[in-house]
């Protein structure tokens, strides 16, 4: 049983980056063998007080206590030796090596004649994912394998390392149902060694199912503490958002269902394609003003279809057509021009460039438009960027803020800028709120209706059956690679979708 006193304890936590605070007097307890929920919309301070946290960034001010002692840790590595491990929700391992080197990072096992000794290190490596319910060839490099098993992998590194304190940012968000749970009883097994675990989640019933209590963080102070059994979802919602509780109660769901349009006429129709070993009959279409949903369990084929639409990945057979015309886009080159954008669920590594700008992302594909003898018309560009800052609502200190700097839901709105100033006719978004919290996530969500308002033409992928349910005006089922069911208007209900995914026809599970 957890004790009382705290274990770690961060008090009048500050933190600015230049003249922008992230963090004012922000504190956070955490009891041995607790579970915590940090929770917060996208900008709240839940990342910046993590990684003061794990020596990522330095504090400028307040105390941190962890396990009877002082704490400060000048890096995630050094955090790592002493006693916190953190799990982030964009898997930073090296895909070109083994998932046994991976594991084993900065710590080798040698043999007596110091070379590596990887029979042990395999055998290691083997045991520890056995514990995860995860059997896969550790030999291989680790990029071979589904986003879903390199974040298990990320977990079992990160709990081999026998922390007192584990840090889980946005564990799920690349794991199905049964991954899910293999994690929950992982995270039990810590408790029951007295572990702390700190649990980022945006999943409301994740943090039921598995957190003791909960802090709540808002602007970048520390607005609530409580136990999970003592606050409401809605309660929780509420306070996240700084709003009266009974406003958040007669609000509800409704963040995509506000507004009439009308439908316009057909923008894409993809019939029996087929893409590599995934997906052997996918079909679908989307209309201007529509929003269609496609939906389907974790290896489904939804990705491989989007890309193939996209001209990222080559279709075997079946006919893709834009506005009636077939087309046949050998790179994504092709379908921008052709007015597609798509927002890939990977943002880490295939949307933001980090290292750039606000500025310089928003305006990447822009840039062949913006030139003129190779020379940008910066002053164009730069009403371009405050417009789409303004409009879309991104917070940011500046158009030159770094984007890695801005929260999961922020980097999100500038990816949406990116295509938005393109003009297109279709855009593409795979998981567009994948690790957003719910406020950030209400805001895509009524952003993505206004665009179908105003006549673009989505094509929305999402693991969220609740969102698929409530966004989209149709709904296409993939199971095992194949368009199983079409859904539209009061058809679209959780238990059609769920029936789709799990046996292949619309009827309730």
């Amino acid at each position: 049983m957890a004790t009382a006193e705290p274990f770690l304890s961060m008090q009048g936590i500050d933190k600015s980056f230049g003249n922008v605070p992230a963090l004012t007097g922000a504190s956070l307890e955490v009891r041995e063998g607790e579970v915590m929920a940090l929770i917060g919309q996208n900008g709240a301070g839940k990342s910046t007080m993590i990684k003061v946290l794990n020596g990522f960034c330095r504090k400028d001010a307040g105390t941190i206590t962890f396990n009877g002692a002082p704490w400060s840790a000048s890096s995630p590595e050094m955090a790592q030796r002493g006693g916190i491990s953190t799990i982030f929700q964009e898997i930073n391992l090296i895909p070109f090596r083994t998932v046994t080197e991976n594991i084993y990072l900065g710590r080798e096992l040698k043999n007596r004649i110091g070379l590596l000794d990887l029979k042990r290190m395999h055998d290691g490596a083997r045991k520890l994912l056995a514990e995860f319910d995860v059997d896969v060839d550790v030999r291989r490099p680790l990029g071979e394998f589904s986003t879903a098993i390199q974040q298990m992998v990320a977990i079992a590194r990160a709990v081999s390392f026998e922390a007192r304190l584990v840090i889980m940012d946005e564990p799920t968000s690349s794991l199905d149902e049964t991954e899910v749970a293999v994690l929950f009883e992982t995270i039990r097994r810590l408790k029951a060694k007295r572990v702390a675990v700190v649990f980022v989640s945006h999943k409301l019933d994740e943090l039921y199912a598995v957190c003791d209590r909960v802090t709540v963080m808002r602007d970048g102070r520390t607005v609530a503490v409580s136990s999970m059994a003592d606050m409401s979802k809605l309660q929780l919602v509420a306070t996240m958002l700084g709003r009266d509780l009974a406003e958040v109660r007669r609000a509800g769901a409704t963040a995509f269902t506000e507004g009439t349009r009308a439908i316009g006429e057909e923008l894409l129709s993809v019939q029996d394609v087929a893409v590599g070993r995934r997906v052997h009959d996918a079909s679908l279409s989307v209309r201007r003003g529509e929003i269609v949903g496609l939906a389907g369990l974790l290896g489904a084929g939804r990705t491989e279809t989007a890309r193939a639409i996209y001209g990222a990945s080559p279709h075997e057979k079946g006919e893709i057509r834009l506005l009636g015309k077939k087309t046949d886009f050998t790179e994504p080159a092709d379908a921008i021009r052709a007015g597609i954008g798509f927002c890939s669920e990977d943002r880490k590594h295939e949307g933001i460039i980090p290292g750039m700008s606000v500025r310089e992302n928003l305006t990447l594909a822009l840039l062949p438009a913006l030139a003129r003898a190779g020379i940008v018309d910066e002053a164009r560009q730069r009403e371009i960027v405050l417009r789409f800052i303004k409009e879309i609502g991104i917070k940011c200190s500046s158009p030159e803020q770094k984007i890695r700097e801005l929260s999961g839901g922020n980097q999100q709105k500038v990816l949406l800028a990116r295509w938005l100033c393109m003009n297109p006719k279709l855009l593409i978004l795979d998981e567009p709120t994948r690790g957003i919290d719910v406020g950030a996530k209400a805001e895509i969500q009524r952003l993505i209706r206004k665009l179908a308002d105003d006549g673009l033409g989505v094509l929305m992928i999402s693991s969220e059956i609740e969102e698929i349910v409530e966004g989209a005006d149709r709904v296409f089922v993939l199971r095992d690679g194949r368009t199983t069911v079409e859904l539209d208007g009061e058809a679209i209900t959780e238990p059609a979708v769920m029936g789709a995914m799990a046996h292949g026809h619309g009827d309730a599970v």
